[in-house]
């Protein structure tokens, strides 16, 4: 559905205002920008990026992520992502835990892994559904190089801020290397009355999120003093929405900031039509210890000296915190692939 005839984003919502990051001008080595990308980076954790050639190809990207969803649900669960961990191939609608009152999410994905994007027709991780191959070569592949380039060049602005040695953060998230890095499409249907949150609270596990949307749902958590609030963060044509994962906060001892966010049902008007995201996962090279690295900035060891130990270095590489990470909240973890295909209380149409 094309962006014009979509209803507005209404105008009397809480909306937490984000900074704009000129890409064209960050990438020519632009200080302000630099210094606008630092201060979004180190605060909320979120900001704009407009000026970028992300966009080129999201609307074939949400084209091939229609072909999928299209699927019957049995077609789409034979690229099951499984529930030990995993998270290339398809995510079903239900999967996770939203709240602490047992409510579930309403997405479903279809991750593609940066590894076999690159090196198609060989597989690394994942045999996809027929639509994603049919698209790999002139849609998904170039997507994952334009959201790499746009990563590598944040990274490098991350990297001088932070003081550290030249390439440190560029050599944790070589391209050639296999990481988790992954393409996600994702589908909301359009939202049920009881419907309250589409995607239950969560901070990203990687490095860096390059999300694009039309209608409005994504939301943060502000906190201000002792009280927290739930502020929108408002879709703008052309732009897309970055944010600060986990693993980059850990590596900066927490310099850099991972926000608390989640999707809820897109507001106003904008709820009677399907919520299409689309959104690219930097995620550290897999052998990568996650830990401060204080001994090699003294911005970094100036955070983390009288921080507890703990909170920065989880004893374990980016693939072992991936994996325990997509294994939290999972409404299937005892399930197989049969229990899941079998019929429930809902008509499993509704999955399609």
């Amino acid at each position: 559905m094309a962006a014009t005839s979509l209803p507005p984003f209404p105008t009397d919502l809480p909306v937490q205002d984000l900074l704009v990051v000129d890409f064209r001008l960050l990438k020519a080595g632009d200080k302000e920008q630099a210094d606008i990308l630092w201060r979004a980076a180190t605060t909320w954790g979120f900001w704009y990026l407009k000026n970028h050639n992300v966009n080129d190809f999201v609307e074939s990207m949400f084209e091939m992520g229609k072909e999928v969803m299209a699927l019957p649900f049995k077609e789409k669960m034979k690229y099951w992502q499984g529930n030990k961990g995993g998270s290339f191939g398809y995510r079903h609608a239900g999967a996770t835990y939203t709240d602490v009152d047992g409510s579930t999410d309403v997405a479903e994905f279809i991750n593609i892994s940066k590894d076999d994007a690159l090196t198609y027709p060989d597989v690394i991780h994942k045999v996809y559904p027929a639509p994603v191959n049919s698209h790999m070569k002139e849609v998904v592949r170039p997507f994952i190089q334009a959201c790499l380039k746009s990563s590598a060049v944040l990274m490098d602005v991350f990297n001088e801020k932070l003081q550290l040695p030249i390439g440190t953060l560029s050599e944790l998230h070589r391209p050639e290397k296999e990481c988790i890095s992954e393409a996600r499409c994702i589908r909301v249907p359009p939202a049920l009355k009881d419907t309250k949150v589409a995607l239950g609270a969560h901070t990203d596990f990687g490095s860096i999120s390059i999300l694009a949307n039309k209608l409005g749902g994504l939301q943060v958590l502000v906190s201000a003093g002792n009280t927290s609030e739930w502020k929108y963060v408002k879709p703008i044509d052309g732009f897309v929405i970055c944010n600060i994962g986990d693993t980059l906060s850990i590596l900066s001892g927490g310099v850099l900031k991972s926000c608390v966010h989640r999707v809820v049902p897109p507001p106003g008007l904008q709820f009677m039509h399907e919520r299409w995201s689309l959104v690219y996962f930097s995620r550290p090279i897999n052998d990568v210890y996650l830990e401060a690295l204080s001994e090699k900035s003294l911005v970094i060891a100036e955070t983390v000296k009288n921080t507890d130990k703990r909170m920065h270095e989880p004893g374990m590489t980016a693939a072992q915190w991936f994996t325990k990470r997509q294994k939290q909240y999972r409404t299937d973890s005892e399930k197989d692939i049969e229990n899941i295909l079998a019929p429930g209380p809902k008509d499993t149409q509704e999955q399609n």
